[in-house]
């Protein structure tokens, strides 16, 4: 049986634009004489969201800004109510929604400890049996008797977070909270999330920006889109189908693709930059582990010194993958045409869409030329087995498998090396 089931589910809110004095006026008096009065537009935060959760399920929901995210969770936890349709949540919620919004400023950390646990639901003998692991979570044991108010923003979220996080429920509703505190912390909070889910085997729905940790940790996405919900599925096909629906719409508003323009001068013009595959066509679609060229051709207006050109290659959210660099073999370029290229003689990258870097410069750090994203191409491939495999990982790994054919009574001890299929 769902541990929660979503039914036809819309949410509707009132524009709140404003109006003048007449404008009021004239309703009020169209309300009097019984004339139709001007009325605000509705806005369709949600339309008709279906879906059911089992127990133990972690569900990610992903969308753009303004989709309809976190209104979906504040109607899952109860903090607000559907327009129409209906929800059925079959257990203890624990939201994780405004992470520290609940602490008082004039109290001590302790004192909020207990308030915000009582908020929260959890009962003040459990908040007392586990007071000293929420102050050793949130690292606060030195300020645990200091009022709220003078905690930095960086120590209130920990403490909401650790507090949060103690509520023994069955169901756990995240919204952006795992991005809290500095990077040694958001990797506690990442763990310790990965625990509930893993280790004690909680329903969680997630919301959250950073589409590989939503890949990583969930076993089903929803994906909204002005909010209505455009996928349910795989967590890997729903997040790349975001990343692609984002990279066009950036593209479609820029005309373009979207470069990174970090530094641009008046010492060359890129005149062109081509992929070339190992019969020398030019393309946009790269085969994984087959030859690929990258050719720059650029044009000279100054006379360059001592120059290192820099190839990368990034995702298109800007993880960065490989680099290619020239650092041990400067050259000058006098006033002219050239042309460089790079040849991977056998293109690791799996399946997916990706982007160049291109960085011309000197050691000394003076850059004459530094863009991300310059141009972006595919990578696919014909083998199963290696296609299957881009819900796992970037890069495929060659490698001989050795696997005994049978126990060391049937086969002798003796084993086969077989060549490597995945």
């Amino acid at each position: 049986m769902p541990i929660i089931e979503v039914n036809h589910v819309s949410k509707e809110y009132k524009l709140g634009q404003l109006t003048s004095l007449k404008q009021t006026i004239l309703n009020q008096i169209n309300r009097i004489s019984g004339r139709p009065v001007e009325k605000r537009k509705p806005f369709k935060a949600l339309d008709d969201i279906n879906f059911s959760v089992e127990p133990g399920e972690v569900l990610g929901i992903i969308g753009h800004n303004g989709a309809g995210k976190s209104t979906l969770l504040k109607l899952l936890a109860n903090i607000a109510k559907p327009s129409s349709g209906n929800i059925q949540v079959h257990g203890k919620v624990a939201p994780l929604i405004e992470v520290g919004a609940g602490l008082v400023a004039d109290l001590t950390g302790r004192e909020n400890i207990f308030i915000n646990g009582a908020i929260l639901g959890i009962p003040k003998k459990e908040i007392e049996r586990k007071f000293d692991e929420i102050v050793a979570f949130a690292e606060l044991e030195e300020f645990i008797d200091t009022p709220i108010k003078r905690y930095s923003s960086g120590m209130q979220v920990r403490l909401g977070f650790s507090i949060a996080t103690s509520v023994e429920s069955d169901i756990l509703i995240v919204d952006e909270v795992l991005a809290v505190g500095d990077l040694a912390f958001q990797r506690k909070c990442f763990d310790r999330m990965e625990d509930m889910i893993r280790r004690k085997g909680k329903t969680v729905l997630l919301v959250s920006h950073n589409i590989r940790q939503v890949e990583r940790l969930c076993s089903r996405v929803i994906l909204l889109d002005h909010g209505a919900q455009a996928m349910n599925g795989n967590p890997y096909t729903v997040c790349n189908d975001f990343i692609n629906r984002s990279t066009e719409r950036i593209i479609e508003a820029q005309g373009g693709v979207l470069r990174r323009e970090h530094a641009i001068t008046d010492d060359l013009d890129l005149l062109n930059i081509e992929l070339t595959n190992a019969e020398g066509v030019v393309t946009e679609d790269a085969e994984c582990l087959k030859p690929l060229t990258l050719t720059l051709t650029i044009q000279v207006k100054s006379p360059l010194r001592r120059i290192a050109y820099y190839f990368g290659i990034h995702t298109t959210d800007f993880v960065y993958l490989t680099n290619n660099n020239t650092g041990y073999d400067l050259r000058d370029f006098e006033v002219g045409t050239h042309t460089i290229s790079l040849t991977y003689t056998s293109l690791t990258l799996l399946p997916g869409v990706y982007s160049i870097l291109l960085w011309i410069g000197t050691p000394e750090g003076k850059v004459s030329y530094y863009v991300e994203n310059l141009r972006r191409f595919r990578v696919s491939s014909q083998e199963f087995e290696i296609s299957r495999q881009r819900d796992q990982a970037i890069f495929y790994m060659a490698g001989n498998w050795n696997i005994p054919t049978g126990s060391a009574s049937e086969a002798g001890g003796q084993s086969h090396a077989i060549a490597d299929a995945t």
